[in-house]
């Protein structure tokens, strides 16, 4: 397994699209190899973590995010937070990141908003919001008046993933453009039915009264009263 193993990161140096895919796979059976063993993952993970520094091709790049998506710790951060801002390679290393626990993880793709180009803004906040950190409540609520409406509408989906008291007063008390509107009133919804899956039936309330007072679309209106019956 050693032997092919070193033969599998050697292929990564050259290994690109349309090449022989066994060429790479000891890199996924040793995932699965070293599951209950500490030590041998975390040597796995340093020679993964080298590979994504040395200049490679772009397929042996996304081999080595992908491996660390399943293995990756605070470690990998440093090596993956430079390719957030690389529109090829922004989103696997922000899947990875997404599943990297830790505040480096989080603030890797925090500090990566103010890159890049919209499109990998936009992949950002998503990974932000799968993670669900309150951390996130900010740097998101400040997105919400974004010049790019695509930015924007992110920012408020986001939000709603988050699901949290503040993310719903953020939410509700934002003043969105007309292209941006629908993506607050559905993130709203969703704070609002989050808080009432939490118990949280008064925050719910709230959050569809306030939603209901800003002149919402037809459909967000009937599902914010909706919302309030059933309470």
């Amino acid at each position: 397994m050693s032997e092919q193993l070193d033969k599998a990161f050697d292929a990564l140096k050259t290994y690109d699209w349309g090449m022989e895919p066994n060429l790479v796979k000891p890199i996924e059976d040793a995932i699965v190899a070293t599951h209950t063993d500490a030590a041998a993952r975390k040597e796995l993970e340093t020679r993964l973590i080298a590979a994504l520094k040395a200049e490679s091709p772009r397929a042996a790049k996304d081999v080595v995010c992908r491996a660390l998506k399943t293995i990756g710790t605070v470690a990998a951060v440093p090596a993956l937070e430079p390719l957030l801002g690389d529109e090829k390679l922004s989103h696997m290393a922000r899947y990875a990141l997404e599943r990297i626990p830790g505040p480096e993880a989080a603030k890797a793709l925090t500090d990566a908003l103010s890159k890049g180009t919209p499109k990998v803004k936009i992949g950002v906040i998503g990974s932000l919001g799968a993670r669900g950190e309150a951390s996130s409540l900010v740097p998101l609520t400040g997105l919400l008046g974004d010049s790019d409406a695509g930015v924007a509408a992110a920012a408020a989906t986001a939000l709603g993933d988050l699901g949290s008291i503040e993310a719903a007063k953020a939410l509700v008390m934002s003043k969105p453009v007309p292209a941006t509107k629908a993506a607050v009133g559905a993130a709203s919804l969703l704070c609002a039915q989050r808080l009432v899956k939490a118990g949280n039936k008064p925050a719910a309330k709230i959050t569809y009264e306030k939603l209901l007072a800003s002149t919402p679309s037809k459909v967000v209106k009937e599902a914010a009263t909706l919302g309030l019956k059933s309470l």
